[in-house]
């Protein structure tokens, strides 16, 4: 079907292009750096709606990208001069059952939404930190949340899957209905086709945790790392997370911050984070709150129209030496205030995570690293701007890459959801799957032979 006209009056949704009045909302992204002009943009009503987009951009010789929170800062979700088949407008809702304890969830849906419905009925799924993200992205790449440590990835809890392949089919993927199908998205990103509805486990989750904010200040960084090297050596328990943050506070100082999360109430979460309190820290935001408020703690910082660059890698244990080279760069980097420079660390217990063997689903990187991610913001979208901000992110996660040992054939290599490049090499993209790939080429060759699904490390068909 390479028609316009004919795509056009068969297609049940919203079709815009450039001459249309809501075409710059409709390639407005999270990242401003990562906007597109794309050729169309195919607002999806159902999964017919995808099919039919599909077979229009393979017949019209139209690159695809597939949107559903859009926070690729890589441009996954955009293409230029293609089609953009766009979930989030009309597939964005969520169904909770709560006697079976599952959420079916739109593939356009983003965090914010499965939060709020599930912790109605005293349930909970395991997504992301930052609730603005789209469920679709963070699920495919694999999936950590501040729920990891109790529950595992998002994909070691996905059910099913309800997803448009390369031809045009619809299929349902799931343990006994198209499996190879069902082991390759989780973790094998949007290589296979476009995923319209996601089925996964709800767990009971009390109606509050205890969470916010602790900030120390620069002199304190040795002895704060120290005392999460030792917390993390001690082994905390599944309801203990925490992410670490180098960076400078809203007064523009630089400052050691951290969210500390425990999954109970605030006498026992500060019992479990009596630790970091010794340290005395000089701002204590944390409370007990809401379950849903955890995921939009970050939001003030990840506010979309801003420029960003991502690059993830991954660290054995906490190092106060290179934590203080980094802290330095970071301080460098961001001194006359056109760059804002972050270095997270994520120390989600990993126990559950690595009960699952490397080879049962398409995502392979577990093993007992933690993700560093750098995220650096900018607001002057130049490309000498990405070239800075995508120079300073290597020059601080390099500093972590050159002091640890490579990564074994199973560990963590790092992060694909973390990745900032929008392309990605071959070897790269075999790194990340590891001795998983050769099966997901055969998979990409029954499923997209043609190659029609290639924005996120993109697989080449056996």
């Amino acid at each position: 079907m390479a028609d316009f006209a004919s795509f056009k009056s068969s297609f049940k949704g919203d079709v815009v292009t450039p001459s249309d009045p809501d075409y710059a909302k409709a390639i407005s992204r999270w990242a401003v750096n990562s906007q597109k002009p794309a050729k169309v943009v195919a607002f999806v009503k159902d999964a017919e709606d995808v099919s039919l987009a599909i077979k229009y951009a393979s017949g019209a010789k139209l690159p695809i990208a597939i949107k559903g929170g859009g926070h690729s800062s890589a441009g996954a979700s955009s293409s230029e001069n293609g089609l953009v088949i766009d979930l989030s407008k009309y597939l964005n809702g969520v169904e909770v059952d709560p006697a079976k304890k599952i959420a079916k969830i739109g593939g356009g849906a983003v965090w914010e939404t499965v939060d709020k419905a599930a912790i109605e009925h005293g349930l909970a799924s395991v997504g992301g930190t930052v609730n603005h993200t789209g469920v679709g992205g963070l699920i495919l790449g694999g999936g950590y949340g501040w729920l990891t440590a109790e529950h595992g990835l998002v994909i070691d809890n996905l059910v099913q899957t309800t997803m448009v392949v390369g031809d045009g089919r619809i299929l349902v993927a799931n343990e006994t209905t198209n499996s190879d199908l069902f082991w390759a998205v989780r973790g094998g990103g949007s290589n296979f086709g476009v995923c319209t509805e996601f089925v996964v486990k709800l767990h009971d989750q009390r109606r509050t945790i205890f969470s916010g904010m602790l900030i120390f200040p620069p002199p304190a960084l040795e002895s704060v790392v120290k005392a999460i090297d030792t917390w993390w050596k001690n082994g905390p328990s599944p309801k203990e997370s925490l992410l670490v943050i180098l960076t400078r506070g809203p007064d523009g100082n630089p400052c050691v911050a951290m969210i500390p999360f425990f999954n109970g109430s605030e006498e026992d979460g500060r019992k479990a984070f009596k630790f970091l309190y010794d340290l005395n820290p000089v701002a204590d935001m944390c409370k007990e709150m809401p379950y849903e408020m955890i995921n939009s703690l970050q939001n003030p910082v990840a506010a979309p129209g801003k420029n960003y660059y991502i690059r993830g890698v991954s660290q054995l244990q906490p190092r106060a030496d290179i934590s203080q080279t980094i802290f330095d760069g970071m301080v460098k980097h961001s001194s006359d205030g056109e760059f804002h420079v972050n270095m997270l660390f994520e120390y989600l217990p990993l126990g559950k995570v690595n009960s699952v063997a490397h080879d049962a689903t398409a995502f392979r990187s577990r093993g007992p690293q933690n993700n560093v991610v750098s995220l650096i913001i900018w607001g002057n979208n130049t490309p000498e701007n990405t070239a800075k901000g995508r120079a300073i992110a290597h020059e601080l996660t390099s500093v972590i890459v050159e002091s640890e040992r490579p990564p074994s054939e199973s560990d963590n290599s790092g992060y694909g959801n973390y990745e900032g490049e929008e392309k990605v090499s071959v070897d790269r993209t075999r790194l990340l799957f590891g001795d998983n790939y050769p099966k997901l080429q055969q998979i990409k060759k029954k499923y997209d032979p043609e190659l029609l699904f290639s924005k996120w490390f993109p697989i080449q068909p056996a």
